[in-house]
């Protein structure tokens, strides 16, 4: 599947997270930083193979934005 950057922290500098892409798809990947074991245990009704990861609402602010744009 294809990925096209929608939106990077600009603190993160060229590499690493968080950033947020558009698939080919339509649908949004997210990519971020591991939840530590404390926070992960309040989430709900996580399935197997799923998972979740911690972004700046700036990030995802950003993406939207630039979705919208398009």
């Amino acid at each position: 599947m294809q990925l096209d950057r929608l939106a990077k922290d600009p603190g993160s500098g060229n590499f690493g997270c968080p950033t947020v892409y558009l698939a080919e798809d339509g649908s949004i990947v997210v990519q971020g930083d591991l939840l530590d074991a404390d926070t992960a245990a309040n989430l709900e009704n996580v399935l197997s193979g799923e998972g979740a990861v911690r972004i700046k609402a700036s990030v995802l602010v950003e993406a939207l934005l630039k979705l919208d744009a398009r």
